[in-house]
């Protein structure tokens, strides 16, 4: 079985090197919706109380990236990377005040 794994693109990963330059340590979590809709947020490292079911994928820019148990259910058989676009997201996630946001850009992999 193949699982769900996550990179970066060059942008994100310049994004997160500001914002750990601003706030220090981050770290990333990816639910599967309710009121962030699916977003990737960006924290400071330990504000996001980790779950019992959530997952740790990697990390990206040196930052933890956890997504949600039933979320990783859906997505174990995708390559996930994280990005950013313009426009304003969560207002929870530390980019926000930035005027971009992160996002997931997801590939299914071959499931044997």
């Amino acid at each position: 079985m193949t699982e769900a794994a996550i990179s970066a693109t060059p942008a994100a990963l310049a994004l997160i090197a500001a914002l750990r330059q601003q706030h220090g340590p981050l770290m990333f979590h990816q639910s599967g919706g309710c009121c962030d809709g699916s977003a990737p947020m960006c924290y400071p490292a330990g504000e996001f109380k980790i779950g019992a079911r959530d997952v740790l994928l990697g990390s990206v820019g040196d930052a933890p990236f956890y997504i949600g148990g039933d979320q990783y259910e859906r997505w174990r058989h995708t390559r996930l990377t994280l990005d950013v676009v313009p426009g304003r997201g969560s207002g929870f996630s530390l980019e926000a005040p930035e005027g971009v946001r992160f996002l997931i850009r997801s590939d299914v992999c071959a499931v044997p």
